[in-house]
């Protein structure tokens, strides 16, 4: 058995989930398959992901000719910067999720 103690204020989300109440409920078994599949199509996503920034490792890594203009250089330094700022705060996230969820 389990039991999530996610606090919403751990999470900056105590705005919206004010007046829910504390009071302890089941997680039922058509909820927690719905979440499951949500937390699947995350993990395909970041699979997805993965595969492209390899290909996108490789061509930056390869022999081969690149030619740029110095803002096309920084647009993909700012998108890379913005792409590893929203994989820590998941990873963060996702640790903070794990210890909110325990077993009992």
């Amino acid at each position: 058995m389990y039991e999530i103690i996610a606090n919403p204020e751990d999470y900056k989300l105590d705005d919206l989930i004010k007046g829910t109440g504390n009071t302890k409920i089941e997680f039922s078994s058509e909820e927690r398959a719905k979440w499951a599949k949500e937390v699947n199509e995350f993990s395909r996503k970041l699979i997805q992901f993965s595969e492209k920034s390899q290909d996108l490792a490789k061509v930056l890594s390869s022999n081969e000719k690149i030619t740029t203009t110095p803002a096309s250089l920084k647009t993909l330094k700012i998108q890379l910067f913005i792409i590893n700022d929203a994989l820590n705060s998941a990873l963060q996230i996702a640790k903070q999720l794990e210890s909110d969820i325990i077993p009992k």
